[in-house]
């Protein structure tokens, strides 16, 4: 290896080195995948020896789909497919397996002996057009000429070339000569126009290089709007340089998604695409991002946002750090959500449901999007080749002031989209986030399937999830509930200092974890990379829990006496108990119909809520003011003539807050007990100021358990259901008529 490297380096013909061709699975599985992977970083190291510039790769192939070397430049796959949607979906598989690498076909092709000429020349020629627009960044085809060895040996069984052993040209020939004239740019079916929209908010550091990547795109129908939301900084100076960009300025500062609505507003393009002014477009990112709109049923699709080769080195450990833009997939092609970075949507799609909302100020509004097109019944797709260079905060100050801003969104996303998040905040995504970042750290090795005998001929690698539970000790709840406490209760209680310091122990840990196990790109790792990346992984769930806990408690929520009405306030004075309400159905109308009625009428109130996903004990659960929930349970009885009898119980709980409320005095009055000492025993009397804190707080579920029992009066008035008696305390329900 040694002697090719040297004969190789610096030679103008040589473009890559590839250091290895389909090792046998056997060999693989024999020596395990991890010390493979690290022999072919060995032979990259070597040419690099030899040659730092030249580019390294190695031959893989599906059955050692599951190597993964961390040295090579770019990814090199044989892909021997004969059916278009299986090579397609494959391409689609191993472009998201390369992670933003650029990924080389090195081999395929069509035996002409046992397919036949007229077959070959028609698979030849749609392998090469669906590569194309799949976005690879070439294709090797296999052979040239029949005339082939192996192992010393002429193969005369298998006639691969596109000419015969005389040299004679086959069909095929022509048709890939045809095929290769055309590559990579294969003609869209059509060229809608695309209206690039960049939002910036004193964005100038980068906007200059963000402009002039726009202005080099391989697109031929595009506009670009730059939306200045009232910076103070040189953009307006920028964008006088740049007479093609259509400049529209904001006079105050009104928010992203205002500036992105402001955006759509002036778009004359049936498609918007939208992009940050801390970005650098990739040229064909509107060719590639186009093609894959229009050939998948998608009403909007994203890309990938990759660290650009010249940012630094600790926007490298930024990167490699938790809550960077990353996408969700539920499949190699069909994505939860797409940053707001890179994306684009029909432009009739965000006319239907009203654009962005406004109340995302500062991030979340592209998480708010995409769900909210995915509620309206449409499909968001993902674009793996359609891709934009994203430059990563600089400082730590920045990283930190970004992570901030994604705890403010977050809270608004809360309130919103409740049903996303879980019970402390954390969103709760269908899909696999991927991204530089691991979302916890690993603790289990990747499971390799093999095959019977290891002889499969698709052998995947499951990778071993990260420990995402465990990054609850890292977390701002964790913190405050656990770790502070111990610490102050054990200025009294001196037994439990042990048992603080542990706790204190467990998030370090699993922060030096995270920063050792985080993979950073070779050339930009410094020696103080991965203490800088740990560093990170502590502090961004507290600055970013901390943010979002504000954003929830400063949100203008509405009172209780906000859904207040006539008919709500005149049952504030009847003794009545409303956990259960019934309702007698005379007409077609069973409970499913009820329960969408009621979801149509809470959507229309804009009424915070949450549907069971299919994991829970209720239907819905309804939101009120910061201290309680209703959980609306439903059950139907049938009776004779197709007549209902439809129960709804109103089961309230109380909110994370109000626990948090309760558990906090509960804390502070036990410290205050131990401080005092446990003698005179009338210490223990302060316990008594809990009752009144659980007494008002289960005051303020029944207001908001009334409140909901008159909206769903409401609702089946609405659908001519008749309300059974109101039941009276500790007295069974009245029979049906």
């Amino acid at each position: 290896m040694f002697a090719a490297a040297r004969q190789c380096a610096r030679h103008p013909a040589v473009f890559a080195i590839s250091v290895v061709n389909e090792i046998p699975s056997d060999i693989a599985r024999w020596s395990g995948a991890t010390a493979v992977s690290e022999f072919i970083d060995e032979l990259a190291g070597i040419v690099k020896s030899q040659d730092p510039e030249c580019l390294c790769t190695f031959g893989n192939y599906p059955p050692t789909e599951y190597l993964r070397p961390k040295e090579i430049d770019f990814w090199c796959f044989n892909l021997y497919l004969h059916r278009p949607r299986p090579f397609e979906n494959y391409l689609s598989r191993i472009q998201t397996l390369a992670e933003g690498k650029p990924l080389l076909l090195g081999e395929f092709g069509i035996d002409s002996l046992r397919e036949g000429e007229p077959r070959k020349c028609e698979i030849l020629n749609w392998q090469i057009e669906l590569a194309c627009r799949g976005g690879v960044a070439g294709v090797v085809l296999y052979s040239y000429t029949d005339e082939w060895y192996k192992d010393g040996r002429e193969v005369v069984d298998w006639q691969f070339g596109l000419t015969t052993r005389e040299r004679l040209a086959k069909p095929s020939y022509h048709a890939v000569k045809q095929a290769f004239a055309t590559a990579p740019y294969h003609r869209l079916s059509r060229h809608p126009l695309v209206s690039v929209v960049v939002a910036s908010f004193n964005g100038a550091r980068t906007l200059k290089i963000c402009l002039e990547s726009l202005g080099r795109l391989n697109y031929p129908a595009y506009e670009v709007i730059l939306v200045d939301d009232g910076s103070t900084d040189d953009t307006a100076t920028i964008a006088a340089h740049y007479p093609q960009v259509r400049y529209v300025k904001h006079p105050a500062n009104l928010g992203l998604s205002v500036a992105r609505n402001t955006g759509i507003s002036e778009a004359k393009g049936e498609i918007i695409a939208f992009t940050d002014s801390d970005c650098r477009a990739d040229e064909d990112w509107l060719y590639y991002l186009v093609g894959d709109l229009l050939r998948g049923e998608f009403a909007g699709i994203g890309g990938p946002n990759l660290l650009p080769p010249d940012d630094s080195c600790i926007a490298a450990a930024v990167m490699a750090s938790p809550g960077g833009p990353a996408h969700v997939l539920l499949t190699d092609r069909l994505a939860e959500h797409v940053p707001g970075c890179n994306m684009a949507f029909y432009k009739w799609v965000l006319d239907e449901i009203g654009g962005f909302d406004p109340v995302f100020r500062r991030a979340g509004d592209d998480v708010d999007i995409c769900w909210r097109v995915q509620q309206s019944g449409y499909r968001v797709g993902f674009s793996p080749s359609g891709f934009v260079w994203h430059y990563r905060r600089s400082t730590m100050r920045d990283y930190l002031r970004q992570q901030s801003g994604y705890g403010d969104a977050e809270a608004l996303l809360i309130r919103k989209h409740p049903e996303r998040f879980s019970a402390i905040g954390g969103g709760i995504w269908n899909g696999r986030i991927y991204s530089a970042s691991r979302f916890g750290v690993v603790f289990q090795q990747p499971r390799i399937y093999h095959g019977l005998f290891g002889s499969g001929f698709f052998q995947s690698l499951y990778a071993a999830q990260p420990e995402t539970s465990l990054m609850f000790f890292t977390s701002l709840e964790y913190q405050a509930l656990v770790v502070l406490p111990l610490f102050v209760l054990s200025a009294a209680f001196s037994f439990l200092l042990s048992l603080a310091v542990i706790c204190l122990a467990m998030p370090l840990i699993l922060s030096v974890t995270a920063g050792f196990q985080a993979s950073l790109p070779a050339k930009k790792t410094r020696l103080w990379s991965r203490p800088l990346v740990a560093l990170l992984f502590y502090l961004q769930p507290i600055v970013r829990g901390w943010a979002r806990y504000q954003g929830r408690l400063n949100l203008n929520s509405k009172p209780l006496f906000a859904y207040e009405n006539l008919e709500s306030l005149s049952a504030r004075r009847k003794d009545v108990v409303y956990d259960e309400v019934q309702y007698w159905a005379e007409q077609d109308v069973d409970r499913f119909g009820l329960l969408s009625k009621i979801l149509q009428r809470l959507e229309k109130q804009q009424w915070p809520h949450r549907v069971d996903p299919g994991w829970r004990g209720y239907d819905i659960e309804i939101a009120g003011d910061r201290w309680s929930r209703v959980q609306l349970i439903t059950v139907a009885e049938a009776y004779v003539g197709g007549k209902y009898l439809i129960r709804c119980r109103l089961r309230t709980a109380w909110t994370f807050l109000a626990r948090t409320l309760f558990c906090s005095a509960l804390a502070v009055e036990l410290l205050g007990i131990g401080f005092w000492g446990a003698t005179p025993r009338w210490h223990w009397l302060i316990l008594i100021s809990l009752f009144v804190v659980a007494g008002w707080l289960r005051i303020q579920s029944s207001h908001l358990q009334r409140i909901v029992a008159v909206f769903l009066d409401e609702v089946a008035k609405e659908l001519k259901l008749v309300k059974l008696a109101e039941i009276p305390p500790r007295q069974p329900p009245a029979p049906p008529a």
